[in-house]
């Protein structure tokens, strides 16, 4: 397998004077990020941080290797941890790549956090390193006073005016004064491990353990069209080095989306892109920023990101004739709003992936109207009570798999949800995060949503997003959640929270589901609201819907 470190050196040497990121004035070859991020891994080395133990998890599909000489249990991490605590920007993915050169294991920090969601975090998480935009230098003043070691900081100056914490470094000081030489005594290795951490939108945040060659030829992307994973580097850096693709990335990198759409496009060897503004969307300036690059690609998360984006185009006529593809994963967009954003862009084509931080993308499906998924190589359906995979048109509600090789260890320090999470079936390891499905007998799958959101409501299951997805779909709604909540008559009932794009009322809400799904499905109060529903990343706020009813 590859490793990233190395990879990306290897394209920098190819092509040294090509665009390699772009973000408002700042236009930066692959020479010069990568001199940049040896820099960084110097600082970090420098700093006593890096791989401790006698190895890590190894090159095989997935052996666990070896930690302070004896074998690692696949909860476990040899590195020191690097938390990124950061706006999406240039030290982001400089984090990202100069960690691995160092051989620290990087995780994602989310900004919105407050002292004592930050707090557990750290605790579980045990940085040694934090990369951190001078705007959050309070928070971690605070709570790195709470931690048992303290952290190196490094501190990237903004908007904000904040000092220096003490003790900090200023991040473009430390790397002005740091080698641009490789570590020669440090060598990445595919099995080195990258942490993500989960969203904790149904329930406390946790940290995936996924090597870096796994996560390669997983959600990034190192593989052939017919799935067989691209393993030479020189292959990979004759791709690369084709490559025209220019990639807008909007989402935060603080989740998945951003940070799989951004080191996918490296691996490629595309030039990535942020809008000017990263703090909040704000479509016009992002779609500005696509017409102004030739951007080719650019992910979204839901309608959170296509409704403003459609909106954008509407209101002026953009010159979009590069723009290839959209990538949707972590959330729905209405059919309605795919309708239009392709009738807008025709020369385009929207893909919807659904995965997930513990298998990467599980399946896909093209175009406007199409309901059911194609599964990925390595895609399962289990039976629902995880025994054994499902046949083609096997009429039961199982579960959503994935195998292949290339999927995480585990999750850190937490041995009871890897062993719950990641089992073993006919021979094969394979993860299982949490979403029902069925297996159509034309080989394509039906996801009905993740477990955790599922209503039992009068002895039947009612799977939140199936009935988000009609909802959304309704003239006059612009979005919306289920949610539960205590019934004398049903146990539990089901409620949506509406953020209205009109007036509809119940009745006509009603009226509208009961075209399209069964009548215990339909929601039986209607809560209105003006705020958003969505997380930054896109996602469902569960909470905030469940906050509206009490």
């Amino acid at each position: 397998m590859l490793d990233l470190a190395t990879l990306h050196e290897a394209i920098a040497a190819a092509v040294p004077d090509r665009e390699c990121l772009v973000w408002r004035d700042r236009r930066m070859t692959w020479r010069e990020v990568s001199e940049r991020t040896r820099r960084l891994a110097n600082v970090l080395h420098g700093n006593g941080l890096g791989l401790h133990g006698n190895g890590t998890h190894g090159n095989g599909t997935h052996g666990n290797g070896t930690h302070g000489g004896r074998t690692a249990d696949p909860w476990e991490s040899p590195h020191d941890h690097l938390a990124l605590y950061l706006h999406n920007g240039p030290e982001y993915l400089e984090g990202l790549v100069g960690a691995h050169k160092a051989r620290l294991a990087p995780f994602n920090v989310n900004y919105r956090y407050v002292d004592d969601e930050l707090a557990h975090l750290f605790g579980d998480a045990r940085p040694a390193g934090v990369i951190y935009h001078a705007r959050f230098a309070p928070v971690i003043g605070r709570v790195v006073k709470r931690l048992d070691r303290p952290p190196l900081l490094l501190q990237v100056a903004d908007e904000s005016g904040e000092e220096l914490l003490p003790g900090a470094l200023d991040y473009e000081e430390a790397l002005a004064q740091a080698s641009a030489e490789r570590l020669g005594d440090v060598r990445p290795e595919a099995g080195d491990l990258h942490i993500l951490y989960t969203g904790g939108t149904t329930g406390m945040p946790k940290g995936v353990l996924w090597r870096i060659g796994d996560l390669m030829l997983g959600p990034l992307g190192m593989r052939h069209r017919d799935g067989t994973p691209v393993t030479d580097l020189g292959e990979a850096v004759g791709k690369a080095v084709r490559s025209d693709h220019r990639v807008l990335v909007g989402p935060p990198l603080m989740h998945g989306a951003g940070t799989w759409s951004s080191l996918g496009g490296w691996c490629g060897g595309a030039c990535v892109i942020f809008p000017d503004r990263v703090d909040g969307l704000d479509a016009a300036d992002l779609m500005a920023t696509a017409e102004r690059e030739r951007v080719t690609r650019m992910p979204l998360v839901g309608d959170a990101f296509a409704r403003p984006i459609v909106e954008a185009l509407e209101a002026r006529d953009h010159d979009l004739g590069s723009l290839r593809t959209f990538v949707n994963s972590a959330a729905a967009i209405s059919p309605a709003v795919k309708r239009r954003l392709l009738d807008l862009l025709p020369h385009s084509r929207l893909v919807d992936i659904l995965g997930s931080s513990e298998s990467g993308f599980q399946v896909a499906r093209n175009g406007s109207s199409a309901r059911t998924f194609m599964p990925a190589q390595g895609t399962a359906v289990l039976s629902a009570d995880r025994s054994r995979r499902l046949a083609p048109g096997e009429d039961e509600m199982g579960w959503l798999a994935k195998g292949g090789g290339s999927i995480p260890l585990g999750y850190l320090g937490d041995p009871v949800k890897t062993a719950s999470t990641f089992l073993t079936v006919d021979g094969e390891r394979l993860a299982v995060p949490g979403d029902r499905a069925r297996f159509l007998a034309d080989g394509s799958v039906e996801v009905h949503g993740r477990e955790a959101t599922t209503i039992n409501t009068g002895g039947e299951k009612v799977f939140a997003e199936e009935v988000e997805n009609v909802l959304r779909g309704l003239p006059g709604v612009e979005d919306a959640l289920v949610v539960g909540r205590p019934s004398e008559r049903w146990g539990t009932e089901i409620v949506a929270v509406v953020r209205p794009a009109g007036a509809p009322g119940d009745e006509e809400l009603r009226g509208g589901c009961a075209g399209l799904l069964a009548r215990y499905k339909i929601p039986k109060a209607f809560v209105r609201t003006g705020r958003d529903l969505r997380l930054p990343n896109g996602k469902a706020d569960y909470a905030a819907a469940r906050a509206l009813l009490d």
